[in-house]
């Protein structure tokens, strides 16, 4: 056998710490988010252990613990017995309505060590867990996450990006959401155009009722809806057909872009949104977004795609020309890219 390089394992197993301290204090986070404990800390800091714990309603002991994990982890400021929240870690983590709010990102680490039985059974045998199957923090974890992305940029500049759209938007387009989640991306959609009609599908009814109730919530009840459906059997025709990093994860993409290129208008267009990916598997591993998709490929996507009919599996970072291809065989001549940004691709796609 090789001699080993002690040093080289040092390397490793400082990584692999540093990884095992990420994991652990990700729980943390998910604890502050639902306590309320970084809006707490926001509000009365810099402040003691006891003044945070009286804010939240929570432990002085338990918080004490809490906010120095956090100070650890560099997601608060110590200093002579209290704590803060700079500006930058108050924007990202204390302010649900900021266009930067990360802290439910963690909802999703929670939820599929919750699943960790269901995915330790779907890799040794190669069966699917469909979406609904999942934890429930999966759920309101990619609402709460994906949010602020489609709404500091899915009108401001992924819309603009398309030929005509916005102009017909603002005219009352019809418009269509499919995979839609929760509906933020739907709501999203209706807040900035307020004569289109939205109508947002899904195949999880539970995530259908939670839409409905958003969107009352959000003063759009009356100009978007929300339908269980799949991608490739909902009704209607629409100028515009959204689907929002949600194609990846189906079993039949191709039979759900036929139905999309039917259920189009004439001069119909539609977003195809995806994660952020490169050509090739090395050049993804390389990328910092290819370690969180590929891990949430194998704990979700390929998961949700083997549960369905079809015989696909893109997983998330499914590459262009995958994605292309797909399109393609749906019926669609015009696939371009037509933004992008760290996490996201945007595609037109035209028949």
């Amino acid at each position: 056998m090789n001699e080993i390089d002690e040093a080289q394992v040092n390397e490793f197993a400082g990584r692999f710490l540093g990884d095992l301290a990420a994991a652990m204090h990700s729980a943390t986070v998910v604890i502050g988010e639902e306590l309320g404990l970084y809006r707490a800390l926001a509000e009365v800091g810099p402040a003691t252990a006891a003044q945070v714990a009286a804010t939240a309603g929570c432990d002085e002991r338990y918080v004490l613990e809490w906010l120095n994990a956090q100070a650890a982890s560099g997601y608060c400021e110590y200093a002579d017995g209290t704590y803060r929240l700079n500006a930058v870690q108050a924007f990202c983590l204390a302010d649900p309505a900021s266009l930067a709010y990360l802290t439910a990102g963690m909802l999703l680490v929670t939820a599929v060590h919750r699943d960790i039985d269901r995915s330790v059974d779907a890799v040794r045998t190669g069966r699917g867990v469909a979406w609904g199957d999942h934890d429930h923090r999966l759920f309101a974890g990619v609402e709460r996450f994906f949010r602020p992305g489609y709404q500091a940029n899915l009108t401001t500049s992924w819309i603009p990006a398309l030929e005509g759209v916005e102009d017909k938007l603002r005219q009352g387009a019809t418009v269509a959401d499919v995979g839609c989640g929760h509906g933020a991306s739907s709501i999203v959609l209706a807040q900035a155009f307020p004569a289109a009609r939205v109508v947002g599908f899904d195949a999880h009814p539970g995530s259908i009722d939670a839409a409905r109730k958003a969107a009352v919530e959000a003063g759009v009840g009356d100009r978007v809806s929300f339908e269980v459906a799949t991608a490739q059997n909902f009704p209607g025709t629409y100028d515009l057909i959204g689907v929002f990093d949600a194609l990846h994860d189906m079993g039949d993409p191709v039979g759900a872009a036929a139905h999309i290129h039917a259920a189009l208008a004439p001069g119909g267009t539609w977003l195809l949104v995806e994660p952020a990916a490169q050509e090739n598997v090395a050049d993804n591993i390389a990328s910092f977004t290819g370690r969180l998709f590929y891990s949430g490929s194998t704990l979700l996507c390929t998961q949700a795609a083997r549960s369905q009919t079809g015989g696909y599996a893109l997983g998330a970072q499914a590459s262009t020309e995958q994605l292309r291809a797909v399109c393609e065989q749906g019926g669609f001549t015009r696939f371009r890219l037509a933004a992008a940004t760290p996490v996201n691709r945007v595609f037109e796609v035209r028949p």
